[in-house]
């Protein structure tokens, strides 16, 4: 049985709303053949606007399972991030079950499900185009001012300080933030 962790910020998780997240996320187990070790991490946040944010993330081997949805309820956002994980898992099924036996990873791969039809078309994840880039050495401040002016959601930098390897990065919140590369 999937493991559920549920937290709240800026709201009380009563036992409804925890019986409702379990149950939701219980549709999922279908999917899986042992799901004894994974924990679905739940987090529910309420804004000042009184919209409601879950996010749910669920790490399995070789693989992270994650949705987030917003909306005015609670109880509706459950609901849409729940099937946003469903349909991210019956889209990759294929995919994931052929990769995962290539790579011989042992004890994964999603389960077939009864009334599901196996997918024909398996999408392929084609790369349309390559770019080269060189990194030229700024800051932060820098790199988040040419991404601004490229009109770009994400920039890739060389730190002039420390030399390694930056992405700055538009939030969906508006924000910005910041992903260091390393080499480990």
């Amino acid at each position: 049985m999937l493991k559920i962790n549920v937290r709240g910020e800026n709201i009380e998780v009563t036992g409804a709303i925890r019986e409702y997240v379990e149950k939701r996320l219980a549709k999922l187990e279908k999917f899986f053949d042992n799901t004894a070790d994974s924990t679905a991490h739940v987090n529910l946040k309420v804004y000042s606007d009184k919209t409601a944010k879950v996010e749910v993330t669920i790490p399995l081997p070789y693989l992270v399972l994650r949705a987030e949805e917003t909306s005015p309820d609670m109880y509706a956002s459950i609901d849409l991030v729940t099937d946003k994980l469903e349909r991210q898992i019956r889209k990759y099924k294929t995919k994931v079950n052929r990769k995962s036996r290539e790579k011989g990873f042992k004890n994964f791969e999603f389960a077939p499900v009864a009334d599901e039809k196996e997918e024909v078309e398996d999408k392929k994840f084609e790369i349309v185009r390559t770019k080269r880039l060189s990194l030229k050495p700024m800051d932060s401040e820098e790199a988040v001012l040419q991404m601004d002016m490229l009109g770009h959601d994400f920039f890739i930098y060389e730190d002039a300080e420390n030399g390694g390897i930056y992405i700055v990065y538009r939030r969906r919140d508006g924000r910005y933030g910041l992903i260091e590369a390393s080499e480990d």
